[in-house]
């Protein structure tokens, strides 16, 4: 049986890289590291992702930082962002929000990689870019687009085409916006998720 420590920040401690990748990203540190612990529920992690995206509206900067946190029985997924409530940015709001999956119910864990100047590829070369699309309550995303055909002077109506999708998140990671050490962070995750997930599908711990 999974023991849990009695006190809940022993979670983090259980894990110290965790509480340094918060720290690292410096976004609300604190904040996130408690949404985190009590998300954790004093179930203590094996391993973790950060990921912190920023944008611009108009005037105004926004951030948003997700954390997956993975332990022997669930992947806890943190999202936090903030917004300016007033223009000169003097108040600001953020928002947080959990979810608790356990890792039997994860139906896919997919990596996809970009490599560049394939060419010039030599084992060993890292990865560019990388997305990760984990896939738990079996919805579907269905990219529709107008169907064409080789004739460029047709203009029948070919209906649609498409792809379909399952994925609950999707994350993109790039080298060049992220770091390498980001993309090969989100590797590590995912192999390790997949472990852990495949040893509940087949019933015993990893």
């Amino acid at each position: 049986m999974f023991s849990r420590p009695q006190n809940p920040s022993d979670a983090l401690d259980a894990l110290p890289a965790l509480r340094h990748s918060l720290s690292r990203a410096g976004f609300y540190p604190q904040l996130v590291e408690d949404v985190v612990v009590d998300a954790l529920d004093s179930d203590v992690p094996v391993d973790h992702f950060i990921h912190l995206e920023t944008h611009f509206d108009r005037d105004e900067v926004h951030r948003h930082i997700t954390a997956l946190v993975l332990t022997h029985d669930v992947l806890v997924i943190v999202h936090v962002d903030d917004q300016q409530l007033d223009d000169k940015g003097d108040h600001v709001a953020a928002q947080a929000s959990t979810e608790t999956v356990p890792v039997a119910r994860i139906g896919s864990v997919l990596l996809s990689s970009v490599y560049h100047q394939p060419q010039d590829y030599k084992s060993g070369d890292p990865v560019r870019e990388m997305t990760l699309a984990i896939a738990w309550s079996g919805g579907q995303r269905l990219d529709l687009m107008p169907a064409g055909c080789s004739d460029a002077q047709c203009d029948a109506d070919h209906g649609y085409t498409g792809t379909v999708a399952r994925e609950d998140l999707v994350l993109r990671i790039s080298a060049e916006a992220d770091g390498p050490t980001a993309v090969e962070d989100a590797r590590r995750f995912a192999r390790a998720l997949r472990k852990i997930n495949t040893a509940a599908a087949l019933g015993r711990r990893a």
